[in-house]
């Protein structure tokens, strides 16, 4: 796992950051953050449900937004990139910790960006138990294959991470 606090410049940072937190932003509700084969009625869980903007999918740009990420995606420098989005979860009374996923197919083996837009009492987890908070314009990149999960915030409107996956 590779940890980058203050990834990008002040001024890049910013540009992204303003952009996701202004009011015309295209957010669209997912009715599910994960879905948990074993357990059907957590898809019925009033907190089981985030804002998702899709930037790119399936190999393919799916968003005009796309060129506000370029600092990010010059930096990682992949090869080809699966998947990006960005994951808007609203302010909740307690930490709500979602259930551990990878993103992708398990038999691919690619990696995974965590990239935190701001700074919350949130936090990824993952299946080795290390915790890693939401703090503002850090990078955390780890094997696709690694299982981890995200939460809510209870001290912020909301809580925003971008998720890359790419080779």
């Amino acid at each position: 796992m590779v940890i980058t606090d203050n990834f990008l410049d002040e001024e890049a940072f910013n540009r992204i950051k303003n952009a996701f937190l202004d009011c015309n932003f295209p957010w669209y509700y997912h009715s599910s953050i994960d879905f948990d084969p074993t357990n059907f009625n957590s898809l019925d869980a009033p907190y089981n449900f985030q804002f998702v903007h899709s930037f790119y999918s399936n190999y393919r740009p799916n968003s005009p937004y796309l060129e506000l990420l370029a600092p990010i995606i010059e930096k990682l420098k992949p090869n080809a990139i699966l998947k990006i989005k960005a994951n808007l979860l609203t302010r909740t009374s307690e930490c709500i910790e979602h259930n551990l996923h990878v993103d992708n197919d398990p038999e691919v083996e690619c990696y995974t960006s965590i990239f935190y837009i701001n700074t919350n009492d949130g936090y990824t987890k993952f299946e080795t138990g290390e915790i890693q908070k939401s703090e503002e314009n850090k990078m955390v990149t780890f094997k696709s294959t690694l299982k981890h999960t995200g939460t809510s915030c209870t001290n912020e409107k909301c809580r925003i991470v971008l998720n890359l996956n790419y080779y």
